[in-house]
């Protein structure tokens, strides 16, 4: 499973390990503790059985008679039998005498007898009783004649649930211990990441503010550490930006301001040449061709002075009650003879329904219309074509241009809003006339869409809040 992020990955990753460390750990004790409480018990019993087999050799006569009434008696005045089971097993595996009364003759078939009756040494078994389904342990001590010969052994049996019950409670205490030691760590964990996480995430919202323009915003500092130092790396780009930005935005105003004053002159004069009936032919064309460039290059100039106010907080809206379809349909006018010049077809669609009047600056929507329709003109005119219409959607008013031209690639769609950006069009322009245009909608509580229409060409949506308490979403 894929996990995103620091926080998820780290946290699964360290939950795993811990967990699997504090298992195997708490299996590795469990073991060690039972296998402690078994040696012991063996042990003990071993010991036990060995200094009583001593004993009781040292005093049985050699007949068997006299074997089995000593044995008689041991068991009777037998201290341990609250605890212990002590039987006596004659040479052939079964039991003679039990101090737990068990019946004589019953044979156990446990292996340790056997191994005690062969080898003359002292064995231990642990196991199940098969009559009551309890765990015991025994260990057998073989009891020798004095010629060497072995009479029997002495059996001691025990039980182990007592045993299995403190490993039990050991296993308990030791998980108990384990879920602790897990949660701390999982605790310290998420508080460690969370000191690397969350001053990322701000770094990260930061670097995106600069990225859409918030250039010289400062993020606090809080570790002298590497976070700390990239902080510190992201505040000194935000303000080298800033400066840059600065810079380049009075350079444009300046340069702008600069070429408007000759602009002028080269577009008064030109139309004054053109009103010379002297002036024919090539040289007619000639200037025709000057008075065109220089009106777009004024045009250039005011999208560029548009921009510096946009930058520098100049850049405001004088809002008044205006009558939306029609600024429109003006535009419209007032470019329907350029469209004609160019071959294109015009179509306009009124709303259905009707639109009241919205506040709104007429002037700087009827420049958004203007440059949407130019866009249009400028980049599909191959399609021969354009379609206008506006129409009512509840409390916001909407206005689509759209055009019949080669589209944009998808890739450079997200892109053609922003400033300065021209994709891989070779049409000629400032690219920044869109971004101007999508400024203008957006402080009108507006948004500005532009998409590839079904078919082909570009479509071009305005959505203008019909009262200013609407803000499109």
């Amino acid at each position: 499973m894929h996990f995103r992020g620091i926080k998820a990955r780290w946290t699964v990753n360290g939950i795993t390990y811990i967990t699997l460390i504090v298992a195997v750990a708490i299996l590795a004790f469990s073991i060690a503790m039972n296998n402690y409480y078994h040696s012991a018990i063996r042990t003990g019993l071993e010991n036990k059985a060995q200094t009583a087999a001593e004993f009781f050799t040292s005093y049985v006569s050699k007949t068997y008679l006299e074997y089995y009434q000593s044995a008689y008696r041991y068991t009777e005045t037998f201290e341990d039998k609250d605890t212990l089971e002590l039987q006596f097993i004659n040479s052939r595996g079964r039991v003679e005498v039990s101090s737990y009364g068990i019946s004589a003759g019953t044979s156990p078939g446990t292996p340790e007898i056997e191994t005690a009756l062969e080898t003359g040494e002292i064995s231990s078994w642990s196991g199940e009783n098969e009559a009551t389904g309890e765990r015991i342990m025994s260990v057998c001590a073989p009891m020798q004649y004095a010629d060497g010969s072995i009479v029997g052994v002495m059996r001691y049996v025990t039980s182990l649930k007592l045993v299995d019950e403190q490993v039990k409670a050991a296993m308990l205490v030791a998980t108990i211990v384990g879920l602790f030691i897990i949660l701390v760590v999982v605790v310290s964990n998420i508080y460690f990441i969370n000191t690397i996480v969350v001053p990322i995430r701000g770094l990260t919202s930061l670097a995106k503010q600069i990225a859409d323009g918030g250039y010289g915003i400062q993020a606090e500092k809080k570790y002298d550490d590497e976070i700390g130092e990239l902080t510190d790396a992201i505040n000194e780009m935000s303000v080298k930006i800033s400066q840059a930005e600065k810079v380049q935005t009075e350079f444009i105003s300046s340069v702008s301001h600069e070429l408007r004053t000759p602009l002028t002159a080269i577009t008064g004069w030109s139309e004054t040449l053109l009103y010379d009936p002297e002036i024919k032919e090539d040289s007619r064309r000639g200037i025709q061709i000057i008075s065109k460039e220089a009106a777009r290059l004024t045009k250039m100039v005011e999208e560029l002075l548009e921009f510096t106010r946009i930058q520098d907080g100049r850049f405001n809206l004088s809002i008044e009650q205006i009558n939306v379809e029609a600024e429109i349909e003006d535009t419209i006018f007032a470019y329907s003879e350029l469209l004609k010049q160019e071959n294109i077809e015009l179509h306009y669609m009124r709303s259905p329904v009707p639109i009241p009047e919205m506040p709104g600056d007429a002037e700087r929507l009827r420049q958004v219309f203007l440059n949407i329709l130019d866009n249009a003109a400028k980049y599909g005119k191959d399609g021969g074509a354009i379609d206008v219409a506006v129409d009512r959607d509840g409390d916001y008013v909407n206005i689509s241009i759209r055009d019949y031209g080669p589209g944009i690639l998808p890739a450079e769609l997200p892109f053609v809003k922003n400033k300065f950006y021209k994709g891989s069009s070779k049409e000629r322009g400032s690219g920044i006339g869109l971004a101007v245009c999508n400024e203008i909608v957006e402080r009108h509580g507006g948004e500005l869409t532009v998409a590839n229409a079904d078919g082909k060409g570009v479509i071009v949506n305005v959505r203008l809040p019909l009262s200013r308490g609407h803000k499109s979403q």
